[in-house]
């Protein structure tokens, strides 16, 4: 049906075209003036939009219920998320947008408060996800703010409602919302509490981790999960500088104090023998 309305839409806007003072009305102050060409192109993106919010909005219930059926457990495929549904929503309000946007609907009051009320349903649910979003990352007062935000919003509609009740019917419930999001207001306040006495009770119970290696620890509990990691804390590495006991030195300063005996009649003797050695050879008597 949507592809069949794209096909639609731009045939008439091929007609559209040659019409340059239909195209330009609002320039020339001719604003009460639209064209049935004009009005057909209003009417099938009209189709188009609310057909594709529709569509978007089964998607929502069926990921919705999807949400909260999910197991745990099971990763035999890619469970939803939030941010699925916060995906759908904006893409619902991109279209409510759009059709505000309609030539020759401007003046449609009806139609405007109309969009208004729905464009604040979707944005309370918008807003319900996005706070759910940020209750799976345990940030508590952010999402207690955006559940604020989401019954401001009920409120708002519920307040202006009034004869429009017939065209919100087919919405989803406001009052649903509500109820739901007391609830949920009450289970996140409970868990916050309940993290902060986990987090002071850990905090009691283990001692504060300090920079000292676990060699120097040994006989203090402290839970550190950086010890099962590649960063383990264990010793001081390299090791730092000892003091140990030097090789003692020995310094020969007696030296210059000793006397030498004689060696004057060792010499002599040396060297006569010597010298009758060399006469002996020079005339070549050998013994």
């Amino acid at each position: 049906m949507l592809s069949e309305c794209r096909d639609a839409i731009q045939v008439v806007r091929e007609e559209l075209k040659p019409d340059q003072k239909q195209r330009d009305y609002t320039l020339d102050g001719e604003s009460g003036k639209v064209s049935n060409l004009q009005y057909l192109h209003s009417y099938l993106t009209y189709i188009k939009l609310s057909t594709a919010i529709k569509r978007n909005e089964n998607m929502a219930k069926g990921l919705q219920k999807a949400l909260l059926q999910q197991q745990p457990d099971d990763d035999s495929k890619r469970s939803p998320r939030p941010q699925d549904l916060i995906r759908l929503y904006d893409i619902i309000l991109q279209n409510l947008v759009e059709l505000l946007q309609l030539p020759g609907l401007e003046e449609d009051r009806a139609f405007q408060k109309e969009i208004g009320l729905k464009t604040l349903v979707y944005k309370a649910y918008r807003c319900f996800f996005i706070a759910q979003s940020y209750v799976l990352v345990k940030k508590w007062s952010e999402a207690l703010v955006l559940y604020d935000r989401v019954l401001k919003y009920a409120d708002e509609v519920n307040s202006d409602a009034g004869a429009f009740k017939n065209s919100l019917k087919d919405l989803p419930g406001v009052q649903e919302l509500i109820t739901q999001v007391r609830s949920e207001k009450c289970s996140l306040q409970a868990a916050a509490i309940l993290d902060a006495n986990d987090s002071h009770q850990t905090e009691t119970s283990s001692q504060v981790k300090d920079n000292k290696p676990l060699v120097e620890r040994f006989e203090t509990f402290c839970l550190d999960p950086s010890l099962v990691t590649k960063q383990a804390n264990l010793v001081h590495f390299p090791p730092g500088f000892q003091p140990i006991p030097c090789k003692p030195l020995f310094f020969d300063l007696a030296l210059n104090h000793v006397a030498f005996p004689p060696l004057e009649d060792k010499l002599e003797q040396k060297t006569k023998s010597g010298l009758t050695g060399y006469i002996k050879g020079i005339f070549g008597f050998r013994s």
